[in-house]
């Protein structure tokens, strides 16, 4: 909405141009008039609608012609003034100035006319008959207004009304010839009606009207008034109210009746609270608000977004399968000027055996856009309106921003619960099969996946000490020569090889020694495919006896051509180098730091698995009702977070270096990964089977808040 309205009061002289300004500043009129008076600011807080207004005089004795165009130029609303005992001056109205304001105007935007018919003390007739003609003909004029100067008579009125002209217009709104909304009101109106419809139905019931009405207008209905606005609706309007609850066109007819009334201010104050400018255009400040980034902080989405999102998943997700349809992603994004997902995303996140994104998945690639893009995501949320529905100042509101690397790293202890990896890897290396083996894609489900629709991201959650964070997998394109700063920014360097190729080792060992041998960033030599026959690599040293040499860990072995899902190990240990950058790099060739994990993921799955069972029976009930509705909760109570910690941590340093010392004698070996550890073996096992068993709604078994939204 304007900040100003600057208004022009133009006609033949000695009409009363100069007299109704008087007459409205002093409330009485002056005993002598001049020919004009400077211009007139009138303060905002004695105004109707709360805006500072300008009011113009024009003289045709004292101005010239160059002056009246700039002040035509610069005008919001042009007030035409004729007076109603005089003929002349009301056909001048068509003859004269309606063609020279808009020959002086732009055509593109058009500024609203009032006809002021001023002088009616003199007559005892009205002009409307001789007015109403000229308002069919030209759609720019707004309204007529007839008053007197001396009498004071609509004087207030007629500048309220020219003051609506221009913060409440109806051109945008409605077409008189057609008598109908314009196509980019009803556009609007349907996608608010769309946000405002909370379960999907195709209807507003009272609960949802109620809500609309408190999120426009401060203020809800009483039973009474809500019932007698539908009653309206039904005798107009034969489907415009369905099973009491209001349908799309009986919300669009509502609005067609409130402009037409001229209560247009009621459909641009329900516009405007949804992000609309004076151009039926979502708002660049409501789509973009600020966001402060400082360099070396990451975004992620907070607690109240990921309810959000598991309501808008739930709200469309009408077969209940867990999966969004073509045709219910489609219908999700309907409320959008364009689709923002490409066939791409259905091979970044997990999907079904269909094809379809999953819950897990869409919370993945919202997690995704936030981390890589966060003004796109502020302006994806801004279309859902998360800031109406979730009652918020802004999308800002959803945001997180993390504090900076280098503090996570001071303290040695991180908030964030997003973590990037990147994929470095030669030619055929295997690095897109390593990407998609981490949704659960085997080789011959990566096969069907065509060249054009392929991503070079991949994100899912891991579980590191019982806690759920998300791991993004990034493919960096083998250019050795050229790697961007993006490329190098992350928090764990995946290093991938080929076992059968024996140049393919080379490539990672460069790009380790000329990128990341002096950064702190951890890195991890990846052995892929190794199903396949090992060959001797043709570099100085052997894989093993380089990551030795540069205090990494071993090699790890790889392959996605399994009969079922491909293992999901391998990423646990990246994230959790990812989360412990600190952690002195032999240390996390240590039996005992990945021992202390496989607890921690034990004792997490068999008191979640404990608590999901107590917790399952009173979830069901959840599943069909609505976001806002009482009797639904979004966040299942927190399992006991302590009392998990306590049991992870009970384990001491001494207690410790004994397990350590009994598994190497056990084992006969020091070995730097504790594959033969039957306790890593089990908590993974129990882990992922957890994470199957976990159905539909945010996980009793989650462990930080940000998380709490894993199926």
């Amino acid at each position: 909405m304007r900040k100003d309205v600057r208004i022009l009061l133009v006609g033949e002289p000695k009409v009363g141009k100069t007299s109704l300004i008087m007459s409205l500043v002093s409330e009485e009129f002056p005993d002598v008039v001049p020919y004009r008076v400077e211009e007139i600011t009138i303060p905002a807080d004695v105004t109707p609608e709360r805006v500072p207004t300008h009011i113009v005089d024009y003289s045709e004795a004292e101005q010239t012609d160059e002056q009246l165009f700039q002040e035509i130029s610069k005008a919001n609303v042009i007030c035409i003034v004729y007076a109603v005992n005089n003929k002349k001056s009301i056909e001048k109205v068509t003859n004269h100035w309606i063609p020279l304001i808009t020959e002086n105007t732009d055509k593109d935007s058009r500024v609203p006319l009032i006809l002021v018919g001023n002088k009616s003390d003199l007559v005892e007739h009205s002009s409307m008959e001789t007015i109403l003609p000229i308002m069919n003909q030209y759609s720019e004029v707004e309204t007529c207004v007839e008053c007197s100067a001396k009498n004071l008579k609509n004087i207030s009125e007629l500048f309220y009304y020219a003051q609506k002209a221009v913060l409440h217009p109806t051109g945008p709104l409605y077409c008189p010839e057609k008598k109908d909304m314009k196509p980019l009101c009803v556009k609007a109106l349907t996608r608010i009606f769309k946000v405002s419809d909370l379960d999907n139905d195709g209807i507003l019931n009272d609960n949802e009207l109620n809500f609309f009405q408190r999120a426009c207008f401060n203020s809800p209905l009483e039973p009474q008034a809500l019932e007698d606005v539908k009653n309206v609706v039904r005798k107009n309007l034969i489907d415009g109210v369905h099973y009491n609850g209001l349908t799309l066109k009986g919300f669009l007819f509502l609005h067609t009746l409130f402009i037409q009334r001229g209560r247009h201010e009621t459909t641009w104050t329900v516009l405007r609270r949804f992000g609309y400018d004076d151009d039926l255009e979502l708002n660049q400040d409501y789509l973009f608000p600020p966001l402060k980034l400082p360099p070396d902080c990451t975004t992620e989405l907070n607690h109240n977004a990921y309810l959000f999102l598991q309501s808008v998943f739930d709200k469309h997700d009408k077969d209940r399968d867990c999966a969004m349809s073509p045709d219910e992603l489609r219908d999700l994004f309907d409320v959008f000027p364009y689709m923002p997902w490409g066939p791409d995303v259905n091979n970044t996140v997990c999907s079904n055996e269909q094809g379809w994104i999953t819950y897990q998945g869409f919370l993945s690639q919202w997690t995704l856009t936030t981390y890589l893009d966060v003004q796109r995501c502020l302006e994806y949320l801004g279309y859902l309106g998360y800031s109406i529905i979730a009652e918020q100042e802004s999308q800002a509101a959803g945001i997180t921003v993390t504090r900076a690397k280098k503090i996570d790293l001071q303290k040695k202890q991180t908030q964030r619960n997003v973590f990037r990896c990147n994929v470095f890897g030669d030619m055929g290396s295997g690095k897109s099969g390593f990407l998609q083996a981490f949704l659960g894609r085997n080789l011959v489900r990566q096969k069907m996946i065509k060249e054009e629709h392929r991503s070079y991201y991949a994100i899912s959650t891991t579980y590191v000490y019982g806690q759920e964070k998300y791991l993004l997998l990034h493919e960096v394109f083998p250019d050795f020569d050229y790697l961007t700063d993006a490329d190098m920014a992350c928090d764990i360097v995946c290093l991938v090889y080929d076992v059968s190729n024996p140049y393919s080792f080379e490539y990672c060992a460069k790009v380790f020694k000329q990128y990341f041998m002096d950064s702190k960033t951890p890195c991890m030599m990846i052995a892929a495919k190794s199903d396949l026959p090992e060959v001797k690599q043709m570099y100085g040293c052997s894989p093993l006896e380089f990551c030795r040499k540069h205090k990494m860990p071993p090699p790890q072995s790889f392959t996605c051509n399994t009969a079922a899902e491909p293992n999901r190990e391998i990423y646990t240990k990246l994230t959790t180098m990812a989360m412990y950058p600190h952690i002195i790099q032999e240390n996390l060739t240590s039996s005992t730091f990945w021992l202390r994990a496989s607890v921690g993921a034990t004792v997490f799955a068999v008191l979640g698995f404990a608590m999901y069972r107590v917790l399952l029976k009173t979830r069901c009930f959840r599943c069909c009702t609505s976001f806002l509705s009482p009797s639904r909760s979004h966040s299942l109570p927190s399992p006991p977070l302590l009392l998990i910690t306590a049991l992870v941590l009970v384990l001491d340093q001494d207690r410790q270096k004994q397990v350590d010392s009994n598994l190497s004698r056990a084992t006969g070996s020091h070995s730097p990964w504790p594959h033969s550890s039957q306790a890593y073996v089990f908590a993974s096992a129990t882990a992922r089977a957890m994470t199957r068993l976990a159905p539909r709604y945010p996980s009793a078994t989650s462990g930080v808040p940000q998380a709490n939204h894993s199926r």
